[in-house]
Order: structure tokens, then C-alpha cells, then sequence
């Protein structure tokens, strides 16, 4: 099979890209070398990243996977978030349909259900409160509409909710609070929002990798979520770390600066995801953890904190 990854720098595009190639697939993709080295990757690399590639060295592909995106929830230029996260990327679709590709697999976002309550369900309701989740939500509906434009091709759009993992560490403040906990753990206390009962839906990286294994066989276009289906609070998370990194680490509560718009559950209804896509995730918080730190991400050396 040949699928071009976009986004083959980033976190999840690189451990999608790096699987598919484990498992001998011909792999292309864009990126940019300054987000992370990928040294392992020995496919062709589409650079730089998916703004001034030359659509015609894409050829003939079987499997779009496109994790490409401004993902700066907080980054307020709407015109450009629009081009970076729904123009482009519908230009990209068109070009791979037109040049015989049927299987696009995309990246949205639980972004898209805002302030409301969890858990979040497919059919809404939605708070598109930042540029973001609006870009986010107008792929979504693009990408359906495509399908109906063009018999035989099929668009699955999953909405990530917190991914965790490798590879993650080159995201900085937007990385997971799994990876910056452990990072502030290793060299004293966690600092949490007061009072640490934030609870968020975690999903393990190898679970996103087959989750998109399993939109590239789907039966029909649809967007689904892409969680664990449980969330964890902060407090839950400072425990777990301890236990996983062999440390006796207590929170220091800090304000929340975010007060009044900050999400404070962020559960997933996996239930049509099971449907659709035949896709239940396999790794609770524990495991995930423990698999992450065993991976060698987690270690004080991996950050040159030794």
C-alpha cells in the first residue's frame, strides 16, 4: 500500500508514519525537520511541510493520512488557521481524488465540543469558541461533502482528544499534562490548577495508530471520536507518575489563569467509533504509562535533564 502522511514530523503523523513503514508500506511524507528528527524514517520526505509542497510529486496514492495542522487552540488569526487547517487541506483532498486515491483518513479535534458537557457525543452539541474548533468543524463538513461529490471515496475524520505519548516531548506547553507532570516530577513537585479534580479523557498514542488503521477500512464516510471513553483527573495522573517513576512527588496547587473557560471534563462517547470502525481502545491510563515510560520518553535523560 502506498499513503502519504502529512504532518510525518509531528506526533502523531511521525508514529503513524514510522508504524506504517514497520509494517511495509510504501510511505511518503510532509513536515518540517526543524519540529523533530525522524532518523528511523527511510521513506520519501515531501518538505517543507504541507505548505509549498509540490502536489505533483505525490503521484498515485492509495491512503491519505493527514495529521497536518495548527493546533494552538489559543492562537486567535482565524484567516490563517483557516487556510493552514481547511484550504489547504481541501486542495490536498481534491488533488490525491482526482489522481485516484478512495481512503482519506483526517485529524479533528474534541476542540469542536468546547465548553459543553461531557461526555461528548458525535451529533453535538458543539461550542466552536476559538478559531481552532472552527476550522476544525468546517473540515469535518467539507470533507462529507466530498464524499457525496465523489462516488467510491471515503473520508473519516477522528476527533482526538488528549493523545499521549512518544514523541510528543518537541510540543512543549501544548504537550499532554502526562508528559509535563513527569517532566516537572523529575526534578521536584507538579504544579496543578487548584484543586487538581480537572479531569481529562486520555488516549494512548498505539491506540491512535490503530484507530487510524481502522478508518482506512471503514465502510462509509463518518467522523468519530478518538478517546479512551475515561477520564483522569490531575490528582489521579500525580499518583499514577509517582508510581510509574518510582518517586513520592505532592501537588502544588497554583490559580487557574484559564478560570471560566477552561474544560474541565473532556470524556468521549466511544461507542460509534465501536460501530463505525470496529475500534475500542485497548490501554487504560496505567497501561499507557507504563508502555510510555518503558518506551524510554519518560526519563530525565531523554530531556537532558542528566
Amino acid at each position: 500500500m502506498k499513503c502519504l502522511v502529512t504532518g510525518g514530523t509531528g506526533f502523531v503523523g511521525s508514529n503513524l508514519a514510522l508504524h506504517l513503514q514497520d509494517l511495509g508500506h510504501e510511505v511518503l511524507i510532509t513536515g518540517n525537520e526543524s519540529e523533530q528528527p525522524i532518523p528511523e524514517f527511510t521513506g520519501k520526505r515531501l518538505f517543507p511541510g504541507l505548505f509549498g509542497v509540490d502536489l505533483d510529486r505525490i503521484g498515485t496514492i492509495d491512503v491519505l493520512f493527514h495529521q497536518a495542522a495548527i493546533n494552538n487552540t489559543r492562537m486567535t488569526d482565524r484567516g490563517e488557521m483557516l487556510r493552514a487547517n481547511l484550504e489547504a487541506p481541501l486542495e490536498l483532498f481534491r488533488h490525491v481524488i482526482e489522481n485516484g486515491c478512495r481512503r482519506i483518513v483526517y485529524a479533528s479535534t474534541t476542540a469542536v465540543y468546547g465548553r459543553n458537557p461531557a461526555p461528548y457525543r458525535e451529533d453535538g452539541p458543539f461550542d466552536l469558541n476559538t478559531p481552532y474548533a472552527e476550522s476544525k468543524k468546517l473540515l469535518e463538513d467539507a470533507s462529507m461533502a466530498l464524499s457525496s461529490e465523489y462516488p467510491g471515496v471515503v473520508t473519516v475524520g477522528l476527533r482526538y482528544c488528549n493523545v499521549y505519548g512518544p514523541r510528543e516531548n518537541h510540543k512543549g506547553s501544548r504537550a499532554t499534562m502526562i508528559h509535563q507532570f513527569a517532566r516537572q516530577m523529575l526534578t521536584g513537585n507538579p504544579r496543578l490548577y487548584e484543586f487538581g479534580e480537572q479531569k481529562r479523557d486520555y488516549v494512548y498514542v498505539k491506540d491512535v495508530i490503530r484507530a487510524n488503521e481502522a478508518a482506512a477500512e471503514a465502510g462509509e464516510s463518518c467522523v468519530v471520536n478518538c478517546g479512551s471513553g475515561r477520564a483522569t483527573t490531575f490528582n489521579e495522573l500525580v499518583a499514577i507518575l509517582d508510581g510509574v517513576l518510582g518517586l513520592e512527588r505532592v501537588p502544588e496547587y497554583i490559580p487557574n489563569p484559564y478560570e471560566g473557560s477552561y474544560q474541565n471534563d473532556t470524556t468521549c462517547d466511544m461507542s460509534l467509533a465501536a460501530k463505525l470502525l470496529g475500534f475500542v481502545p485497548s490501554f487504560g491510563i496505567i497501561d499507557g504509562i507504563r508502555d510510555y515510560h518503558r518506551e524510554g520518553w519518560l526519563t530525565a535523560a531523554r530531556w537532558g535533564l542528566q
